[in-house]
């Protein structure tokens, strides 16, 4: 028999505030904070400084312009409640 893991949540909202963090809200209706200015500093998310306010959930993850997403189980396990 396979191990098979529960998946965590996914995230149902998000809103950009300052200095890069995200406000989250999770399918499980936990509510969170996550920084994501330690992302900046890799040239895949570069381009995020310019567009981190227009943050989207669509497929149970956070996206932004330029095929930019941060997956669902980093922002849940790094993520400070609140």
């Amino acid at each position: 028999m396979p191990n098979i893991l529960p998946m965590l949540p996914r995230v149902a909202t998000a809103q950009a505030e300052a200095d890069y963090q995200l406000l989250l809200t999770f399918t499980n209706g936990e509510q969170s904070r996550y920084d994501a200015s330690p992302l900046l500093q890799y040239p895949v998310y570069a381009s995020l400084k310019k567009v981190f306010p227009q943050v989207q959930v669509r497929f149970g993850t956070t996206v932004w312009p330029g095929d930019i997403d941060i997956s669902p189980d980093t922002l849940y396990l790094q993520s400070i409640p609140i």
